[in-house]
């Protein structure tokens, strides 16, 4: 009986370790709320960063860029303006800069993609590129289902328009499910039709604080494409738990965590520094030269 008890008690822990909430902090939002932000309007979206240099979000250093891209309409022209934007998805082998990608597309806007192999240079996660497959996912530590994070698929219709998805654990759902011809699998799944998704609290990539790319869509369509630097005493990066409430406080009904680390990288085309808008780490310097080379990118196009 007492064992039986204790085995209930270490499972229902264990359940809560991996099923834990981000934390919500009124105080958190406030600041965030408060905060001065660095405001540009570029190619008619909203670039802004704040940068807060004495510890008073969540309790450290932090330096957040976030690019505003209007909702894209359902129907074009409507009320007689036509949409300024589509999205696109660029891949490249070997690997290339976001910012060299970006540029040989067109693009007035890019961040970084989803995760890649840095030794073999190609995607880990399912790319289709006008309806080609680029890369499938590859499967977690038990060789069958995917790995823990791919969680959450960026999709692009025939349009343009951009969405996000919970995927299933099947290796390979997005295959037979998802029709649109451009999909990109990332995560976690950060927040999902208004709600806050659990993470897995027993994983350092989700606890311990890095620098992170994020997508997330307001209730209205917008699109965010959000940026937190790390690994510098001026930017010490954030936790998922972080990252998921940062987009809560955004106004993000969605969002999906993308690849992080030295590949956080936003570009902006025609800005200073190159384009580069945040702090990229790769070069172990807090500036804007330290992009890293990555395998995709998510591209935001003039129509």
């Amino acid at each position: 009986m007492k064992f039986r008890l204790f085995f209930l008690v270490w499972l229902f822990a264990g359940t809560i370790t991996l099923l834990a909430q981000p934390p919500i902090c009124n105080a958190d939002s406030l600041t965030l709320a408060l905060a001065s932000w660095n405001v540009d309007t570029v190619h008619g979206m909203i670039c802004k960063q704040v940068h807060f240099r004495q510890h008073e979000y969540f309790s450290s250093n932090q330096c957040i860029t976030v690019l505003e891209i209007p909702a894209v309409a359902a129907d074009y022209p409507v009320a007689g303006v036509w949409q300024e934007f589509t999205f696109a998805l660029s891949h490249t082998l070997p690997r290339s800069l976001t910012s060299k990608q970006a540029s040989e597309a067109g693009a007035v806007a890019a961040v970084n993609g989803s995760f890649f192999d840095m030794d073999k240079h190609h995607s880990i996660c399912y790319l289709r590129i006008n309806g080609e497959e680029v890369a499938l996912n590859e499967p977690g530590r038990d060789a069958v289902n995917r790995k823990y994070y791919q969680t959450g698929t960026l999709c692009l219709d025939s349009l343009g328009r951009l969405s996000l998805r919970r995927t299933q654990p099947p290796l390979q759902w997005e295959r037979h499910h998802i029709v649109a011809p451009h999909v990109l699998t990332s995560g976690p799944l950060l927040i999902y039709r208004d709600t806050l998704q659990p993470l897995r609290a027993d994983r350092t990539f989700v606890t311990q604080r890095h620098n992170r790319t994020a997508v997330g869509v307001r209730a209205d369509g917008t699109v965010l494409f959000v940026v937190v630097d790390g690994r510098h005493a001026e930017a010490v990066g954030m936790s998922l738990f972080e990252l998921s409430a940062t987009l809560r406080y955004l106004g993000c009904v969605d969002a999906l965590n993308l690849d992080g680390g030295g590949s956080s990288t936003l570009w902006v085309e025609g800005q200073a520094q190159g384009g580069v808008q945040n702090y990229p780490s790769d070069n172990g310097r807090f500036d804007h030269t330290g992009e890293r080379t990555v395998n995709n990118c998510l591209l935001v196009l003039p129509r």
